[in-house]
């Protein structure tokens, strides 16, 4: 009898317990009996060099993440889009529940060693609110909230994908199951708009079957406050060059008789823009709309137009919409690089033989690529541009004023989840419940590449924000405040033990 209430009591504590829910303080307790030990994992995620464009760095970042699901106790599958891998995890608790797709960016963006105030972007340093180094041994007595982790990925977007597998741990150290099934999908090419996604979804459509996707990626609101987003603008980029003579011509012999074809790119791009910086091709913003509902959501965010002013450095906004939340509503179109011969000390007294504009549209659900670039080529028909296939000919030469090249390339596409949806009800109360006040924002103005999900698996799609604002995305010294990585954790420890029913 003795052995077989043993056994019985043994097997009730071998068993996870499901859908438990934790308090705020409880939460608070699991996360920081787990934080020293999650930015020390954390440091060693970072010394990876991750950038997509290389095979051997995809594969060494898919094998540590491929180690460390299985080590909690998730069945991994490599699938396999036009030669490039990416990781899929699943934790099924009950094939009745709802399944809950995760997606985690795991490469980032190149660097260039020479601009970071380090010697190695990938050999990640703490750093006090002075800006100065603080050794990784400090965390052993103290961690404080201020320090920032600065490393390639940091923020974007190793950090979120490490409050997750933290938050997974911790609740199986204590021996706690999520409350639903937990699939997750790396993607470690997103940098580079991750080309082989949507094939990828297509195909493995039944396997990523799931009733909702948080997306485990992006920056938080400029006000810093812990940030569900709703959607997120789509990209187009545009190669435009603009053809002169067939060689540099010298501006002395030449000048006043050879047209300058730096000039008539000067000239396209800035008919393109009124003088408020909004867009004058006609149709560009067609199909927008923001209504009082809209309106009123964006009152209710905490933005200061002339704070935000002073920080990135500006007099004045653009005024394509009346704040920051409605401008991002909206497509833009940027001018990313100019190219005309040489400046500086290499500058020459020539007329250059070409002259290269790189674009990129910001896209919203409203306004697909294809139309947009659509109209960029009217546009420049309109202005007397013949737009040829590749490099002019002598009869083109001679036939047309003005020759260009338009290379086109569309990228992620837009979407947008209502803000009243199911999934962000159940996404609110988990992050009310871990960090207390939060913001739901419409869409942000970058991109992610989302639509393959949405629309193949036909999933609702949120983003859970967790990085600091200005935390050199992209740039030399990415970072990410140990405070937002905290109370990444709790989010993610509470959204695992909310109920998805």
């Amino acid at each position: 009898m003795q052995m077989r209430i043993l056994f019985a009591l043994l097997l009730v504590t071998s068993l996870s317990v499901y859908g438990q829910k934790f308090t705020k303080l409880e939460i608070n307790e699991i996360e920081q009996s787990e934080i020293k030990g999650s930015l020390l994992t954390f440091r060693e995620f970072l010394q990876m060099p991750n950038d997509g464009n290389y095979p051997q760095q995809i594969e060494t970042n898919l094998k540590w993440c491929e180690k460390t699901f299985q080590n909690l106790g998730f069945k991994t599958t490599q699938l396999v889009s036009s030669k490039i891998p990416h990781l899929y995890a699943e934790y099924i608790t009950d094939p009745k529940k709802p399944n809950v797709l995760f997606y985690l960016q795991i490469d980032g963006q190149p660097v260039d060693k020479s601009a970071w105030n380090q010697p190695n972007p990938f050999e990640p340093v703490i750093k006090n609110q002075k800006g100065e180094e603080v050794s990784w041994q400090e965390i052993e007595t103290k961690i404080d909230p201020e320090w920032k982790i600065v490393a390639r990925s940091t923020s974007d977007s190793k950090g979120p994908a490490m409050c997750l597998i933290s938050a997974l741990n911790a609740l199986r150290k204590r021996n706690i199951a999520p409350a639903y099934n937990v699939k997750v999908i790396m993607d470690f090419q997103e940098e580079l708009s991750s080309p082989t996604i949507a094939d990828l979804v297509k195909k493995n459509r039944a396997l990523l079957a799931a009733d909702r996707l948080v997306i485990m990626d992006g920056t938080r609101h400029i006000s810093d406050i812990p940030t569900i987003m709703f959607g997120a603008r789509g990209i187009a980029t545009l190669t435009l060059t603009v053809y002169g003579a067939k060689e540099n011509l010298h501006s002395g012999q030449y000048g006043n008789y050879a047209p300058n074809p730096a000039l008539k790119l000067a000239k396209l791009l800035a008919g393109m823009k009124d003088d408020d910086g909004r867009v004058t091709i006609p149709g560009f913003y067609d199909g927008v709309t923001i209504t009082a509902a809209d309106k009123k959501s964006f009152a209710e965010i905490p933005e200061n137009m002339a704070e935000i002013n002073a920080e990135i450095g500006i007099a004045e906004a653009e005024k394509v919409g009346e704040s920051y939340q409605e401008a991002m509503q909206y497509p833009s179109l940027n001018i990313r690089g100019l190219q005309a011969s040489n400046v500086g000390k290499l500058v020459t007294t020539t007329i250059p033989s070409m002259a290269i504009a790189e674009l990129d549209l910001r896209l919203v659900p409203e306004t697909p690529g294809s139309r947009q670039i659509g109209l960029i080529k009217n546009y420049l028909t309109q202005q007397g541009v013949t737009l040829i296939d590749s490099l002019p000919t002598d009869q083109q030469r001679a036939q047309f004023k003005t020759l260009a090249t338009l290379k086109q390339k569309e990228g992620s596409l837009p979407f947008r989840t209502p803000m009243d949806s199911e999934i962000g009800l159940w996404l609110s109360k988990a992050t009310e419940r871990a960090v207390g006040k939060f913001l739901k924002v419409r869409a942000t103005g970058g991109s992610q590449p989302m639509a393959s999900f949405i629309e193949t698996l036909n999933v609702p799609a949120v983003s859970l924000r967790i990085p600091n604002p200005y935390n050199n995305i992209h740039a030399a010294n990415e970072n990410i405040k140990i405070k937002n990585y905290e109370e990444g954790m709790k989010m993610c420890i509470a959204l695992l033990t909310q109920q998805a029913d």
